[in-house]
C-alpha cells in the first residue's frame, strides 16, 4: 500500500502556515522523510462564495504548488487530487502538466476530475452542460499531444506539435475521480487509474457523485470495473482512496490496530493507495503528525523504499 498526504495549501485562512512557498518546501520535505509516496493538492480557481460559506474551501494554483514541493524533494510524487480537467483548454493542460513531470524529474501523477460546482464553470468562461464530453475529448487531446508527434488540430486547421515529451512515458499517470459509473468506465477505458472518495448520501447530490461510504460499496464498484475490463481489454490501474470507518491519526480516537485492518481490507478489494488527513492547527504541529504517522505506521510497512 502506498500512502498520499496533503499539502493542506487549502488552508489559506492560515496564512503562510500553509499558503507560502516555505511551507510548501517544508511539509512536503517532511512527507517524504516520513515515508510518505506522495503529496496532493486541489484546485479551486475561483470558487462562489455560497459553497465557500456552506464549508468549501479555497486552494493555491496546483501545479505551481506542486512543482514547489518537487524542487524541494527527490523521491517524493506529487498529485493533483484533483485537477478539474474541463476548467482548462487540453493543449494547455497537456503543457503545464508535462512542464511539471520533466521538471520533477518523471513525479507527477495527474489527478482528473470533471467538475461539479456550476458557477465556477461560469466564472472561468468553461461550459458546465457538456463538461463529461469534454473531458474525454481532452483527456484523449493531452494523451496525443504528449507523444511528441504531430498532431492535426481542427480548431486550427493546422498541424501541431509538443515537445519536450514528459519523462514519464507515455505520459503522467491519469488517475480518474468521481464515484459514477461514467468516472469508473472513464478510469478504465482513458485513464491509468481511479480515485474514488468516500461520499455520504446526504452530499451526493451536491457533490453530484454516488454515495460510497463503506468497504463492501467499494468492492461493489470494483466489481464494475472488472466488467468494464472484460468487455474492453484494458486494466484499471491504481485505485486511491481513504481510510474510512476509523478515527484518523493524532485524534482521541486513534486505533492501530483497527486502522491496520482497515489497510487490509482495502488492499484485499484492490486499493494501491490510501489519502490519509490529520487534524491540525499550524504547520508545526502538522508536521509532527505527519512525521509520527511515518514512524508509527509507514516505517513498520517498509514506507519511504520506494526509488
Amino acid at each position: 500500500m502506498q500512502f498520499c498526504v496533503s499539502l493542506q495549501t487549502d488552508k489559506v485562512h492560515l496564512g503562510a502556515e500553509f499558503a507560502s512557498g516555505a511551507a510548501v518546501a517544508e511539509v512536503a520535505r517532511t512527507a517524504e522523510a516520513a515515508g510518505f509516496d506522495a503529496v496532493f493538492v486541489t484546485e479551486h480557481p475561483f470558487p462562489e462564495q455560497e459553497w465557500l460559506d456552506g464549508g468549501g474551501h479555497h486552494a493555491l494554483d496546483p501545479f505551481v504548488t506542486l512543482a514547489v514541493a518537487a524542487a524541494a524533494t527527490t523521491r517524493l510524487r506529487v498529485l493533483t487530487n484533483l485537477c478539474v480537467v474541463p476548467y482548462h483548454n487540453a493543449y494547455l493542460l497537456a503543457k503545464t502538466a508535462m512542464t511539471v513531470d520533466v521538471l520533477s524529474g518523471g513525479r507527477l501523477i495527474l489527478g482528473c476530475g470533471a467538475g461539479y460546482l456550476a458557477p465556477e464553470f461560469a466564472a472561468v468562461g468553461a461550459s458546465f452542460a457538456d463538461r463529461n464530453d469534454r473531458f474525454d475529448d481532452a483527456l484523449r487531446a493531452m494523451r496525443a499531444a504528449w507523444s511528441g508527434e504531430p498532431v492535426a488540430v481542427p480548431a486550427s486547421g493546422a498541424v501541431h506539435t509538443m515537445r519536450p515529451v514528459p519523462a514519464q512515458q507515455p505520459h503522467p499517470p491519469l488517475w480518474i475521480g468521481g464515484n459514477s459509473r461514467r468516472a469508473l468506465r472513464r478510469a478504465v477505458t482513458l485513464g491509468d487509474g481511479w480515485m474514488p472518495f468516500p461520499n455520504p448520501a446526504s452530499a451526493a447530490a451536491r457533490r453530484r457523485t454516488p454515495e460510497l461510504i463503506t468497504v463492501a460499496q467499494l468492492a461493489a464498484r470494483l466489481d464494475e470495473a472488472r466488467e468494464i475490463e472484460a468487455a474492453t481489454g484494458r486494466r484499471l490501474g491504481d485505485v486511491m482512496f481513504s481510510p474510512v470507518g476509523v478515527d484518523t491519526y493524532g485524534t482521541p480516537g486513534w486505533d492501530a490496530a483497527a486502522f491496520a485492518q482497515v489497510v487490509a481490507d482495502l488492499a484485499g478489494v484492490g486499493v494501491t493507495m490510501l489519502s490519509v488527513h490529520f487534524p491540525a492547527r499550524s504547520r508545526a504541529e502538522y508536521c509532527d503528525l505527519v512525521t509520527g504517522f511515518g514512524a508509527e505506521v509507514l516505517a513498520p510497512a517498509g514506507g519511504g523504499t520506494r526509488p
